[in-house]
């Protein structure tokens, strides 16, 4: 069966609500130019990549007001939210970032007295990283908004299909983290 014999996830011949996403008008020219391709993929994953860049710019906001970059708020999140001191490369697992990234990032942090540095006793190449009361503070004020703005995102699904949107997404990411070899938490 090919994109052009079978009703595509985007075509107005589906059950549920009418796609006239960004995503259904790229599908319909894609398969205008390649019938013979099928579009299912696209339809899931263009419109999971469309959907995330369009909450993270709103999203960001908020951390933008405070002078924080996405990335520099995920490193104090996973400080604040794990509770306890991790050193660089458990932050560079905790936020999927890059060691060189991490480093940087948190000397921006340290110099804006958010996180501070210390050597293990043990080992002088092992550095511990914490939130500062300062850090903590500006985690702990910007959570709330963060969530509120996510709350009012999905505001337009009820629980129920929340809840499957939310469980159909689990299991992609389980699926996609295994095959990636990404350490689950």
């Amino acid at each position: 069966m090919t994109a052009t014999d079978r009703p595509s996830a985007g075509s107005d011949d589906t059950a549920g609500p009418a796609r006239g996403d960004t995503v259904a008008g790229v599908v319909r020219q894609w398969q205008a130019v390649h019938p013979d391709l099928d579009t299912g993929p696209m339809e899931i994953i263009g419109r999971i990549n469309r959907c995330a860049a369009l909450l993270q710019q709103a999203e960001d906001a908020p951390l933008r007001r405070i002078g924080l970059s996405r990335p520099e708020f995920d490193l104090l999140g996973a400080l604040r939210r794990t509770g306890h001191e991790l050193t660089p490369g458990e932050l560079a697992r905790e936020t999927f970032s890059s060691g060189a990234a991490v480093t940087k990032r948190l000397k921006q942090l340290s110099e804006r007295g958010l996180v501070e540095r210390r050597g293990d006793t043990r080992d002088r190449r092992v550095t511990h990283v914490r939130l500062t009361e300062a850090g903590r503070a500006m985690v702990d004020g910007i959570l709330p908004e963060q969530l509120a703005y996510e709350t009012a995102a999905l505001s337009g699904l009820g629980t129920p299909e929340r809840g499957e949107l939310a469980g159909l997404l689990g299991e992609l990411l389980v699926q996609l983290e295994g095959r990636l070899g990404v350490p689950r938490v």
